[in-house]
């Protein structure tokens, strides 16, 4: 199910001129690949999300899932456009609205109409998925951001979606909760789930499929992890850093120690500096 923008185009009303948040983007995303969006606040990265699907509709342009085009006032059209991406956002209380985590899993399928029978199965696979089994039957607002988080990606898988488009979602979080989450995007992404990751964490698009980087409002830079930072004119053009790895590397490297150039993640760091012993 590839998501293909052409030309897109969004731009948000003003009382003036309106003002381009996304500026004539063509782009396709494949089933079942991991993407990371990156750039700075403002680059148009949300924007970018929440056109995938149908929250916003193209001011020029098209963007089609699944061969369904956005362009549309159909409530049907986009009803079933948004079972297909289903989105998380940053901020995980703000995405709770049952007392109950089962509840909160069940409320999405019981809209779409699905048998009472199947809504139990679908909590059963989400809460699973996200390993939050355990909390079935718990408060939500007692738990940590980390596993808020994951009960929001759950209560999304149990609609069913084909792509997940987590929209900045580790954002308010502390680094075990952004572990936790990236861990959990990771697996589904093991079972065919498409992932769109919006992010500023360097370290979380090191192990993604692409990485597309956007500066205002254009997608700027399009390949792997290891050709966008490798190109380290353009990661400061754009006002990225680098990921942790590859700093730490660096240090090392004028420490005496025998490393290749352009490591990004921290695994293969602390293989190589075993190697280099």
């Amino acid at each position: 199910m590839p998501i293909i923008f052409k030309n897109v185009t969004y731009e948000y009303p003003t009382d003036g001129d309106p003002v381009p948040a996304v500026r004539d983007v063509s782009l396709e995303i494949a089933d079942g690949s991991f993407v990371c969006v990156l750039g700075e606040n403002g680059s148009g990265k949300s924007t970018l999300a929440k056109l995938m699907n149908g929250l916003l509709a193209p001011t020029k342009g098209e963007v089609l899932v699944d061969g369904e085009t956005t362009n549309t006032e159909e409530e049907e059209a986009l009803f079933s456009i948004r079972r297909k991406v289903g989105m998380v956002f940053q901020n995980p209380d703000n995405q709770m609205i049952a007392s109950i985590i089962e509840d909160e899993l069940a409320f999405g399928p019981e809209n779409l109409g699905v048998p009472r029978e199947e809504i139990e199965e679908r909590i059963t696979y989400a809460l699973e998925a996200v390993g939050m089994t355990e909390h079935r039957h718990h408060t939500p607002y007692k738990l940590s951001g980390g596993q808020k988080q994951r009960v929001a990606i759950a209560s999304v898988l149990a609609m069913k979606p084909k792509t997940l488009v987590l929209d900045e979602s580790t954002a308010m979080l502390d680094p075990k909760g952004r572990r936790e989450v990236l861990k959990v995007a990771h697996a589904l992404n093991e079972q065919g789930i498409t992932v769109i990751l919006i992010t500023h964490y360097m370290e979380e698009t090191v192990s993604a499929d692409r990485v597309l980087v956007m500066s205002e409002g254009s997608v700027v830079m399009d390949g792997t992890p290891a050709e966008v930072f490798g190109d380290r004119d353009a990661v400061r053009r754009y006002h990225l850093e680098l990921p942790i790895s590859d700093y730490l590397a660096e240090k090392l490297r004028e420490a005496g120690f025998d490393l290749p150039q352009k490591i990004y993640d921290e695994k293969s760091l602390a293989e190589e500096i075993c190697r280099s012993k």
